[in-house]
């Protein structure tokens, strides 16, 4: 009731510890805003005597950021949000997916679904994933405040997915692939490192999951009208264009791989060099070959029934190869390993390059293998086709990128960039049930997976004041992007 009587402050951290419960931090922050919401529903928030704020503290523990499946700073940072600002009716699922669904003026209308994910990389930024479920709730809030949402001609979802990064379990999107029903049963018995299964995970959280249950969570694609999600570019062309938004055209497919190389392992001072069997030395030179077949497609490929020029052509500008991950047994500096493992991650916008490299890179990985007297196992642990975005809602966006762009300033000389996207993202397994458009949003320096991750603050302002005019075409009676 008095805006300028001194403000009671209520928060607690929202970061973790490694290897964290789900308590520590967030139980302060829903028990406030549970209590808000509840001041709210029963009319009574107006009469405070004094302003309230909520405030979440991104770190207290001193730890690097990083909230993988299920991590209590997911669950604190976006299910209270979400509550608050999505008047009608939200859930957490039986994945760990959090819902927010308004209603609109027809309910039984197809769903327009807005989402991105909650989860991170280890030692992460803030905008990746997120930024995306903010932008969403940030404009459904605006409509809200001028009474406008009641008006939507159809229901709007905001989905926070539990994991997209797959960083605890090696498959990725976990939450939106359940949604798409291209999740296969089998996923809930993979484990993580300390061999607890997703299915484990769920049930200390509480969240009970069986196979049944999965394929309950599959959306009825005529349920639904279409996908959109907004999310940091990762990349440095639009600060090289000088646009703070740009549309994407497609995003790459993407192969994990995990390679296993054995050997014999032995005293490394008493075993001659001509005599080892030594699967690190072996490892090494394959994941040379690796990175001179992605600098070089071309002299790396021959032309045939699996690439062709145009093949080649796309792999030249588009393929990218990272081993992210290498480990040794025993891991002792005077012990000739006895295996190595290391992750391959291979993306490129041709499917058919893509599979070419990975046929063509296999072969050649074991007959290194077989000169050097060393085994290696091969294993695929993700395997994505390359998505074609929605023209009609990359048009769509592309309008409402523009016309947010024209609120901020009146010097706009071109037309909104389009992109290709060559990190992953829900959307591409969101296509499997449903036409799919997405936004990109500038980052400094085209850094991300990154505690340097960063958006400027007037680039919010704009992937917000965008989705709002995307939803302000979903409204009855109201001209597209007037006032």
């Amino acid at each position: 009731m008095n805006a300028s009587a001194e403000a009671l402050l209520i928060g607690s951290h929202l970061d973790t510890v490694v290897d964290a419960g789900i308590f520590d931090g967030s139980l302060g922050i829903i028990s406030a805003l549970s209590a808000l919401k509840a001041l709210n529903v029963n009319g009574t928030m107006g009469k405070l005597r004094r302003p309230t704020e909520v405030i979440a503290f991104s770190d207290e523990e001193g730890v690097r950021f990083h909230s993988t499946f299920l991590g209590s700073a997911a669950l604190a940072g976006v299910l209270p949000v979400t509550a608050l600002q999505i008047s009608d009716k939200s859930w957490v699922d039986q994945l760990g997916n959090l819902h927010g669904r308004v209603e609109g003026m027809n309910a039984s209308a197809e769903a327009l679904l807005i989402g991105s994910h909650l989860d991170t990389v280890v030692d992460a930024g803030i905008f990746d994933g997120s930024l995306g479920i903010i932008s969403a709730l940030s404009a459904l809030k605006v409509l809200n405040v001028n009474g406008t949402m009641g008006k939507l001609r159809r229901p709007i979802e905001v989905i926070a997915f539990s994991d997209e990064e797959g960083v605890r379990f090696h498959p990725t999107f976990l939450g939106s692939a359940a949604l798409a029903g291209v999740l296969p049963l089998t996923a809930l018995q993979i484990s993580d490192k300390s061999g607890v299964t997703v299915q484990d995970a769920l049930k200390e959280n509480p969240l009970e999951i069986t196979e049944e249950n999965l394929l309950q969570l599959k959306y009825d694609p005529g349920s639904v009208w279409g996908y959109i999600e907004v999310h940091i570019e990762q990349g440095p062309a639009l600060e090289w264009l000088g646009f703070p938004l740009g549309v994407v055209k497609g995003i790459a497919g993407q192969t994990r791989l995990k390679v296993t190389v054995s050997g014999s392992q032995g005293h490394a001072g008493t075993v001659p060099m001509s005599m080892r069997q030594d699967p690190m030395v072996a490892a090494a030179e394959l994941i040379a070959l690796l990175e001179s077949a992605c600098k070089n497609p071309k002299d790396f490929l021959s032309y045939d029934d699996h690439c062709n020029d145009i093949s080649l052509e796309s792999l030249s500008s588009s393929l990218v190869c990272t081993v992210g991950e290498i480990s040794t047994w025993p891991s002792a500096s005077n012990v000739i390993p006895g295996q190595v493992t290391f992750t391959v991650d291979l993306r490129a916008i041709d499917d058919m390059g893509r599979e070419a490299v990975i046929y063509e890179l296999s072969n050649q990985m074991y007959k290194i293998c077989e000169r050097r007297s060393v085994s290696c196992i091969i294993n695929c642990k993700h395997d994505a086709n390359a998505v074609v975005c929605d023209s009609e809602l990359s048009s769509q966006l592309k309008s409402a990128a523009y016309s947010a762009l024209r609120k901020m300033t009146s010097d706009i000389q071109d037309e909104t960039p389009a992109l290709m996207s060559g990190a992953g993202h829900d959307a591409m397994a969101m296509s499997h049930l449903t036409k799919v458009g997405m936004l990109f949003v500038q980052c400094r320096g085209g850094l991300s997976h990154s505690p340097a991750e960063h958006v400027l603050d007037k680039d919010v302002c704009a992937a917000g004041l965008a989705i709002l005019a995307f939803l302000e075409t979903q409204l009855y009676s109201l001209n597209i992007f007037c006032h």
